[in-house]
């Protein structure tokens, strides 16, 4: 997909949670480690949450910042983001999973984060500020929720 405008790249992002979220539920249904079940499960709903929250972004924010173009900013200096269906999750152990899990999330911060040093108005420096912050809370979150539920 080419992403030429800030609408397009929070739909973008939003499809990719939603795909992430699809491919984790179907890697709980396969996977026999129930460890490893039960934390896929709670992930694929953290992601269709994600993919709520991040759509409410594109409902919320002004119709001339999301019009914003990108200009050459995916082609210049693109963060490559793997296809979620790539994860064999049905396979991999608890620590395997949270591995892919943060480094899908760090890849989409850091494309917020280098937005966010080139945005060219107010309103696109704050709506990416804001996406970059939610995303940075969600993954914090989740590794404390995680790193609780590895105690039990």
């Amino acid at each position: 997909m080419e992403i030429k405008t800030y609408e397009e790249l929070i739909d973008w992002v939003r499809n990719m949670h939603g795909l992430l979220a699809n491919t984790l539920q179907e890697g709980a249904d396969e996977n026999r480690n129930e460890q490893a079940r039960a934390l896929l499960s709670y992930l694929a709903d953290h992601e269709r949450e994600l993919e709520r929250i991040t759509g409410e972004y594109e409902r919320q924010a002004a119709t001339n910042t999301l019009q914003t173009r990108l200009y050459d900013y995916l082609t210049r200096s693109p963060v490559k983001v793997p296809d979620p269906r790539d994860s064999h999750f049905s396979s991999l152990g608890f620590d395997d999973i949270c591995r892919e899990i943060f480094a899908f999330h760090d890849r989409i911060i850091d494309i917020y984060q280098s937005l966010d040093e080139q945005a060219i108005t107010p309103e696109t420096h704050e709506l990416v500020e804001s996406l970059k912050q939610m995303e940075t809370n969600e993954a914090m979150r989740l590794a404390r929720q995680i790193s609780s539920s590895q105690d039990l």
